[in-house]
Order: structure tokens, then sequence, then C-alpha cells
């Protein structure tokens, strides 16, 4: 008997199946340009580095920022982040966050906090998920220095009020960071609009772009400390890195094929908003919920409205560990999703769930309505047999 396709309900963690003629597109002009970019003056270089300027421009106007806003190449979000929070804090300082973040935000935090270098508090979400802005504006000091959190959680799906905190931020005279790992490519990010001084992005989540490829934006006024040193391609005779950007936040030699896979991806994207096919997703989600609404002893979690939520729903068993129904889901319906805490524990100490965290499904471009059809067939099962 041959198996069921895979179901992959996992987009949260990463996009699959990935648009192979994006990343094909994107190998063949890698193997026609290869040579580094920004590297020597010669035209196979001076073109690679006109590519990635290119998709600088186009990643620029994707989030809202401004054109001359610098645009930073990264491994990934965590590797943004951390740039960010510690090229952004000096000894002394407070930051404000919240108990939805990542733990891409929450281990630097704690780091820093170890090492005496910062101190920070963390706001707290309702019972729908949700961050109450006036609580951030409570946790504002005199020494705060910025506020970081997550556009969408990555446990919730839940899209926080980041244009309200941007107004706070923005009287308080304090920079506003987010986290948009979960929401770009999902919904529209406006950061000049929202007043916010910084984000993180990575490629392969729902930008549906390669791995090892992400980066960060940040406004040019914002005062900012590289944490790593090294080549450049520019200022090679000063001993210290250099201070211009995009090279600031740049060492070393760039992912030139990661780079132009998400070039390919944003195209993908603009080709496939016309059909809309972000409101398919969530008009799945909403299925999905309603399929397991009516399944006797599933706990859905902040689940109660789909309003300023992204294509993603967490919840349990009762009687049965998350990890033990994901395990039955992937070996008996071959339907792949993350159980655990989605290294983001203090979502799920909040929820009560931090002994075995929670089952999550995550939708993408790809899904479709038998894939709805057969979650809610295979938890009816496991929630009967528990």
């Amino acid at each position: 008997m041959e198996p069921s396709p895979l179901i992959y309900m996992d987009n949260a963690a990463t996009s699959y199946p990935k648009p192979a003629d994006c990343l094909n597109r994107a190998l063949l002009r890698y193997l026609k340009l290869g040579a580094s970019p920004g590297r020597g003056g010669y035209d196979l270089a001076q073109e690679a580095e006109e590519a990635v300027s290119e998709i600088r421009n186009r990643l620029r106007h994707f989030f809202g920022a401004a054109p001359d806003w610098p645009l930073c190449f990264a491994a990934n979000a965590t590797d943004a982040l951390n740039t960010l929070i510690q090229g952004m804090t000096e000894p002394g300082d407070h930051v404000v966050s919240t108990r939805l973040e990542h733990n891409s935000v929450l281990r630097p935090l704690n780091h820093l906090r170890e090492n005496g270098r910062i101190t920070f508090d963390l706001a707290r979400f309702d019972t729908d998920g949700f961050v109450d802005p006036s609580e951030i504006r409570a946790l504002i000091q005199s020494k705060t220095r910025l506020v970081i959190l997550n556009h969408a959680s990555n446990v919730l799906g839940t899209v926080q009020p980041v244009a309200a905190i941007g107004r706070i931020c923005r009287d308080a005279g304090i920079s506003l960071v987010i986290d948009v790992s979960q929401s770009a490519g999902v919904i529209p990010v406006a950061m000049k609009d929202w007043g916010v001084s910084a984000l993180a992005f990575t490629g392969h989540k729902s930008l549906m772009g390669p791995s090892g490829i992400g980066g960060l934006v940040i406004r040019p006024d914002i005062a900012i400390r590289p944490i790593r040193f090294g080549g450049t391609g520019i200022d090679s005779a000063n001993p210290f890195h250099t201070k211009e950007f995009p090279y600031r936040l740049e060492a070393g030699t760039l992912n030139l094929l990661g780079i132009l896979g998400l070039g390919e991806s944003l195209s993908f994207l603009e080709e496939q908003e016309a059909g809309g096919f972000r409101a398919l997703e969530m008009a799945l989600t909403r299925q999905l919920i309603d399929g397991f609404s009516e399944i006797d002893g599933v706990t859905l979690y902040a689940a109660r409205s789909l309003e300023n939520h992204i294509p993603l729903l967490s919840c349990n068993v009762n009687g049965i560990a998350a990890s033990d129904a994901a395990a039955v889901l992937d070996g008996d319906f071959n339907i792949a999703v993350r159980a655990g805490l989605h290294c983001a524990p203090l979502v799920h100490e909040s929820l009560g769930t931090a002994s075995g965290g929670a089952i999550r499904f995550s939708l993408g471009v790809f899904n479709q309505l038998s894939d709805i059809e057969a979650a809610v067939h295979a938890m009816s099962i496991i929630a009967g047999s528990a």
C-alpha cells in the first residue's frame, strides 16, 4: 500500500514545500554571478553587488521602510535579533519586552542581565493572546533604552498592536524593535508608519525563501554597534571595523545564493498575492478551528477570534501529551505538526502548558481543504482514544 502524501502543517517553523521555480532561478543566477559581491572591481563582482543592492531595495519597500534606511543581511532572525539587542543597548539600560517572546529575544536579554549589562521587564498578554499597549507604557522607566516584541506570536498566532505601541515609544523617545519572523509574508509590515525603529526578519518561513538568510532594517539615526568584526571589502587599511552601513553589520562574505533565493521568493509572493492566497489560508484556519471546536477533549488556545491573527493554531488533547499526539499524527496520519514549547517557554507558562507544551498547526500557501479535513478527522480519533 502506498503511503499517503505528507500533509505539512509546520509552516511556522519553516515553509514547505518551497516554490521550486524560485530556487531553480536563484541557483541559475548564482551559478552565473557566483563572485563575491563588493569584493572586486571586475564586472562580475560588480554585477553581483548590483543584484544584492536591488534585493535590499525591494526588501526595504516590502517592510515599509524609507529608501535610505540601512538593510543588513544576517543568517536568520535570531542572528539579526542578537545584533539589534546587543548592539543597541549600553550598560545600565533597561529593556521592555513581553511574555510572548521567542527565545531568540529572551535568551539574549537573560544573558545580558546575567552579565550585569541590562535589566528588563516583560509585559503580560491577555487570555486572547494580546499585549495591552498601556502595560508597555507602564513598564517604561527613565533608563529604558528600547522596547522589543514579536509582531505575531509563534505559539498563539496573535498579531500585536505595533502601531499603538509605536506611538507610545515615539512619545517616550524610545526605540521600538519588532521581530517579524512569523508575520513577514503573511500580513503587511509598515515600519515607517508604525514608528518602528528596527526590525528583524528571516527568509525561510512565510517569505518562502531558503534557510540561512535573514536580516534587519533600521532607521539611519539609530545608534548600533557591530557585535562581529572582520572583512567588509571596504576601508581595509582601518584596523577597526567600518562604521559605514550596511557593512557595519555585515562582517564577512554575504550568502549570495540565499539572498538571490529570497529575491525570487519575493516575486513569488507578489504573484500569489494577486490570487488572494493569504485570505484562503485564514479561511482554512477558520475551518480548522471550527472542526477542532466540535471535538470533545480538544482544548484550543487564543482561538476565539481570527481578527489580528496569522494562520496558526495551538491546542492540546486532554489526557494525551502533546508530543504523543504529534507522534500519532505523524506516524498514523502522515500529518507534520510541531509539539512542545516552541522555543517560547513563557507563553506556555502563562497558558499552564509548561510541562509538555502544545500541538501547533501552522498553515501555508500550499495547504488545501482536504488537509483540514484530514487533520480534524485525525484529531477526533486521537481524542476518542484518550
